[in-house]
């Protein structure tokens, strides 16, 4: 007996020090930041290409990646691909990228992934210079010509110097009322061809003008890349919306190619499709400093759980509170003497209130409860199998939750639709030992313990949404070994609980 308490007590110390040196090493040595406070933008950008792959051909697909020549500094930069060989080069200016396989067969996936940040690059913003001059584009003798010297000249007359003459190129080419800009479009009023015709025009004057294709530093929103038009002054870049001819790039903007060359080409394949994903988290302002600076530190972002593909992250942001919810439940139990049923089925129900909210939550879970409840009682009457009563009771609880759920959406309650993600089966096995329990010890003693179970589920659901604690056990996962500790050393408590205090109080003034 006593080697099993002395090997407990160093297995505690051992996972206490372990997790508290850990925890300690991230932010005292390498300077992680303990809250989200002073912080700044950390942007993760997964790029997912797809194509059918030609068989037994030789497979070669080109995208273009940014140029990260904007003042922005890249942390980490990765190509995820299957027996691919992969290359970057530079481009007319651009980097791009090359996947390249000898064959491939079926539905091809590749992905490229880049972490960056702006505040803190040591980049300045590109220095290249652009061409002050060049060749107009030459028209054959006919309409199109003539149209486009009739725009021309009065441009001429409304503008000053270069800004003014593509700002007000572009305001007169989005004029479709205009007849003469009818005739150069033809059927075709696309950015692009706008684009085409602002460029037909600024040529004539000996205007350098520029496509680059931009996408904004949005998280959760599907995007294509948009299209800006830039010129060089000879002093600096100018960059024009096509559409309204306003200056200036918006500062949520990435460029990403310029050109007139397509994103991505595609040899040995066919349908390529790119999906862009944007996420946006938050790391100390002062330590991403540090971070674009030191390989030590930028390693944290490789060997910790930021350097997961964002869907999983969003997936483990979740999983990872799991343990606190245990560890209330735990303390619930062990500490206060809450009645619950049992230690997960608290834990499970806080994180279906992830998707409920709260109040729905409580609210759905009372009264699927009491009806199924009040069907288990009505089926124990019939004397069924355990079998084949779950089987009834956990298609009541589906029939329930879709009633439920056409109900709200009927009466323009939307979250109520979230009760679909309930467990049915956590569902069916409360009501099952809920009845029970009712059997066994009694309506009142039954309707304590679920009580107690939805006290504890919503006390658990507050702590594990609350996002300085997320971001706390996410950043550093070692603290969770320390929980573990704490919840050995409670594996061996045989003292008095808090309940047991009040009910055991007439006892004590006896003695």
């Amino acid at each position: 007996m006593r080697s099993i308490n002395l090997h407990l007590k160093v297995l505690i110390i051992m996972l206490l020090l372990l997790g508290v040196s850990i925890t300690a090493y991230q932010i005292l040595g390498l300077g992680i930041p303990v809250t989200q406070d002073e912080t700044d933008d950390l942007w993760s950008i997964d790029t997912k290409v797809t194509f059918t792959a030609i068989p037994h051909t030789p497979v070669k697909v080109q995208m273009f990646v940014p140029p990260l020549t904007q003042g922005y500094v890249s942390l980490n930069e990765s190509f995820v691909s299957n027996n691919y060989g992969v290359s970057v080069n530079r481009v007319d200016g651009n980097r791009q990228l090359t996947w390249s396989a000898r064959r491939a067969k079926g539905e091809q996936t590749l992905y490229y992934r880049l972490v960056m940040t702006k505040r803190f690059s040591n980049e300045k913003p590109s220095d290249e210079k652009g061409p002050v001059t060049r060749d107009p584009i030459q028209l054959p003798d006919g309409p199109e010509r003539l149209a486009a010297e009739s725009l021309i000249a009065p441009i001429r007359q409304h503008s000053a110097d270069i800004e003014t003459f593509i700002s007000e190129t572009i305001r007169r080419v989005n004029n479709t009322n205009d007849d003469n800009v009818k005739l150069l479009l033809g059927n075709d009023s696309s950015i692009g061809k706008k684009a085409q015709i602002v460029d037909l025009l600024v040529s004539m004057a000996r205007v350098p003008l520029e496509k680059v294709h931009t996408l904004r530093l949005a998280a959760n929103l599907q995007q294509n890349p948009e299209l800006w038009l830039r010129s060089y002054n000879g002093k600096e870049w100018l960059y024009f919306n096509p559409e309204t001819g306003e200056r200036g790039l918006p500062n949520d903007r990435l460029i990403w190619w310029s050109g007139d060359t397509p994103l991505i080409t595609v040899d040995g394949g066919r349908k390529p499709d790119v999906t862009f994903t944007f996420d946006s988290s938050q790391l100390n302002a002062i330590r991403l400093a540090q971070l674009t600076n030191s390989s030590i530190e930028a390693a944290f972002m490789d060997f910790s759980l930021y350097g997961l593909p964002l869907q999983t992250q969003q997936t483990y942001q979740t999983m990872i509170m799991i343990p606190i919810g245990v560890l209330v439940i735990l303390i619930l139990r062990n500490l206060i003497g809450l009645q619950t049923l049992g230690t997960f089925t608290p834990v499970l129900i806080a994180l279906a209130f992830r998707e409920t909210g709260l109040q729905w939550g409580i609210g759905l879970f009372t009264i699927i409860t009491a009806l199924g409840l009040s069907l288990r009682s009505y089926l124990e009457h019939l004397r069924l199998q355990m079998l084949p009563r779950l089987s009834v009771v956990l298609t009541f609880v589906v029939v329930m939750i879709a009633a439920i759920s056409l109900l709200s959406h009927r009466l323009g309650f939307e979250s109520g639709l979230s009760v679909a993600l309930f467990p049915m089966v956590i569902l069916t096995m409360t009501i099952e030992r809920l009845s029970i329990t009712w059997e066994e010890r009694g309506a009142n003693h039954a309707l304590k313990v679920a009580i107690g179970t939805l006290f504890a589920g919503s006390l658990a659901y507050l702590l594990m949404k609350i996002p300085a604690l997320v971001y706390f056990i996410f950043t550093f996962p070692a603290t969770l070994l320390i929980l573990v500790a704490f919840m050995l050393a409670m594996g061996r408590y045989r003292g008095y609980r808090l309940t047991e205090l009040v009910r055991f109080k007439a006892l004590l003034k006896d003695n």
